[in-house]
C-alpha cells in the first residue's frame, strides 16, 4: 500500500483533492487504466486523475440489498459494469433466513435501478468491461468503507488485471483494513482522530446530477 500519511490538511474542493492524487498516481498512465468513480462525489475527484493520466472516466455503481423489512440491514450488494456482481454478507444472511427466492428477486430489482442510474448519467453508454484492466477506483473520501469494500469485492470478481483505490481522505484504520482487497492503495492523509470526509475540505457541497453528466462528457470529448 502506498498511502501518504501527512498531518491533518484541509482540500480546497474535490477538483483540488483529485490533482493530488493525480500527481501520485501518474505512474500508472503508461498502463492505460480504467479510471471508476463512486458518484457523486467522487466524480470530480476523479475527473482530474482521468485527465492527467489521459485515461477513460466512468461510474461504478452500487446498490445495497437490505433484509425483508430491516431495509438498513445489509445482506449484500449489487455492483454494475458489464458483467454485474453481487456480494453477500454471509453471516447476516444466516441470521435473517430470508425466504427462498426473495435475494434474487431482490437483486433483479436493484440490476433495474443501477440500470436507470447509468442512463441518467451516461446514456446509451454500456457498463465498462474491467476485466483484464487496470482499474483505479475513486471516492471524495472513506468513512466506514462499506460502501467502497462492496464495490471492490465486486470489481475483484470481474478480473480486472490491478485494482487500486485512491482517495484524498479517510480514517487510518479503515484505510488499513481495505489494504488486502486491492493491489495498492493511494491515500493523501489520515487525521486522527477522524470524524467526517466534509471536515477536510473547505467546500464539500453537494456534487449535483448535472455536474456528474458535464464531467463525463467532457471527460470523453477530452
Amino acid at each position: 500500500m502506498r498511502a501518504l500519511a501527512r498531518s491533518p490538511h484541509l482540500f480546497p474542493d474535490r477538483r483540488s483533492a483529485g490533482l493530488e492524487l493525480a500527481e501520485a498516481l501518474t505512474p500508472y498512465a503508461a498502463d492505460h487504466p480504467l479510471v471508476l468513480a463512486l458518484p457523486r462525489g467522487g466524480v470530480p475527484v476523479a475527473y482530474e486523475i482521468a485527465r492527467t493520466l489521459k485515461a477513460p472516466l466512468d461510474l461504478v455503481l452500487v446498490r445495497k440489498i437490505g433484509a425483508p423489512g430491516y431495509e438498513e440491514l445489509g445482506l449484500g450488494a449489487v455492483i454494475d459494469g458489464a458483467d454485474p456482481q453481487w456480494v453477500l454478507n454471509e453471516e447476516v444472511v444466516r441470521q435473517v433466513h430470508p425466504p427462498e427466492g426473495w435475494f434474487e428477486a431482490e437483486m433483479q430489482r436493484q440490476l433495474v435501478e443501477l440500470e436507470r442510474r447509468r442512463r441518467l448519467y451516461c446514456g446509451d453508454r454500456p457498463a465498462p468491461n474491467v476485466g483484464g484492466h487496470v482499474v483505479i477506483v475513486v471516492d471524495d473520501g472513506i468513512a466506514t468503507g462499506g460502501t467502497v469494500r462492496a464495490v471492490l469485492k465486486g470489481l475483484a470478481k470481474a478480473g480486472p488485471s490491478q485494482l487500486v483505490l485512491a482517495v484524498p481522505v479517510g480514517p487510518r484504520d479503515v484505510i488499513e483494513d481495505l489494504r488486502s482487497q486491492v493491489d495498492e492503495l493511494v491515500c493523501l492523509a489520515m487525521p486522527e482522530p477522524f470524524i467526517a470526509v466534509g471536515q477536510h475540505y473547505a467546500d464539500f457541497a453537494q456534487t449535483t446530477d448535472e455536474e456528474v453528466i458535464a464531467l463525463l462528457a467532457r471527460s470523453r470529448t477530452g
